[in-house]
């Protein structure tokens, strides 16, 4: 599909560039509203959806289902465009054709500025059907799903992968993807049998890109791994070579990652940023998507603070918005926090 225009934002993006990448369970439209509330566009240039299966959008009855990964609530949406952040579907799957009509439904009806293609899952409940680091094994095929994602749509197709299964393939898998033209790589430095455990092997990376510099200069490279602040981004794209990084894991850690002011925030303002985010998951999905998954980020907000461990256990076993603030509202002071935005 040919717009008649370049909407390949990669090529324009102004380093450094730094992607939220994403993270089944993680990456819905609640969590990246709070991160971008706090991002600074200096450093976040692009967000990442949940991964979408093909099969399921596709399927009469299977859409229903799965749709929900590619909502965009209007607050997350008032702030990509006052922070001029990029946003992207993930899809994965097996079937060219079905990529095809994916891509070709997601560019008509919905608002993404681009569509990533799953290489890199490592999860054996889905590279047992072939599909996303399992592609590493089978590279004709990859290119045929790239291909036909970008028939399907006039928007810039990019792939996030790793650099092996079982070892490091990274000169004949990195070699392929480059010849299918790819607007950008996004490569995680381990292997599929690492999972996400042992190092991110930068060194592999770094490879990558050299190889993608005697090839194609305008095919942009994303390095993913072990970065759990922007200091160590920024020499990690220093040493690599890389044109960005992605954050994965570090964002759990610190949900406030792309922020650049350097604040401290207080035990209290977390509890009130918990409730305010659980209050919005709530109202958001409505028992769409499942309370239990809310609770991953509980250690998010609640730690590093004292009683912060006995906190998460009285949180932890309720299953509401109500639950939750009737434990944690008394805690807080009538004193008005700062606003840490």
């Amino acid at each position: 599909m040919d717009s008649g225009r370049d909407t390949n934002f990669w090529r324009r993006l102004e380093p450094p560039v730094f992607t939220l990448a994403p993270m089944e369970d993680v990456t819905d439209t609640v969590f990246r509203y709070f991160v971008l509330r706090w991002a600074s566009p200096k450093y976040l240039k692009v967000v990442m959806s949940e991964f979408l299966s093909v099969d399921g959008f596709l399927h009469p009855e299977g859409r229903e289902k799965v749709h929900h990964r590619l909502y965009i609530h209007p607050l997350e949406r008032k702030l990509l465009r006052q922070k001029g952040i990029k946003i992207i579907a993930q899809i994965w799957g097996t079937d060219p054709r079905k990529f095809e009509q994916a891509a070709r439904i997601i560019s008509q009806e919905y608002e993404f500025d681009g569509i990533d293609i799953n290489m890199g899952c490592p999860m054996k409940k889905i590279i047992k059907n072939g599909a996303c680091s399992a592609l590493i094994l089978n590279p004709e095929l990859a290119r045929d799903i790239i291909q036909a994602t970008q028939s399907g749509t006039h928007l810039p197709v990019s792939v996030k992968t790793r650099l092996g299964m079982k070892q490091f393939v990274t000169q004949e898998w990195i070699t392929a993807l480059l010849a299918a033209k790819p607007a950008s790589i996004g490569i995680h430095g381990r292997i599929q049998k690492q999972l996400y455990s042992g190092k991110a092997h930068w060194d592999e990376i770094r490879k990558a890109v050299q190889i993608r510099n005697h090839s194609d200069k305008t095919i942009a490279i994303q390095g993913n791994g072990d970065v759990f602040d922007i200091p160590t981004g920024l020499r990690r794209i220093q040493e690599s070579g890389v044109d960005g990084i992605m954050i994965g894991r570090g964002i759990l850690k610190n949900p406030w990652f792309f922020n650049d002011a350097g604040f401290e925030i207080t035990s209290q303002q977390k509890i009130r940023l918990l409730l305010e985010h659980t209050k919005l998951y709530e109202d958001t999905w409505q028992g769409i998507k499942s309370f239990a998954i809310m609770k991953r980020f509980f250690k998010m907000y609640i730690s590093d603070f004292k009683g912060a461990v006995e906190l998460r256990g009285q949180i932890m076993p309720l299953n509401s918005y109500d639950e939750i603030r009737n434990v944690l509202e008394p805690l807080l002071t009538d004193q008005k926090t700062s606003d840490i935005l």
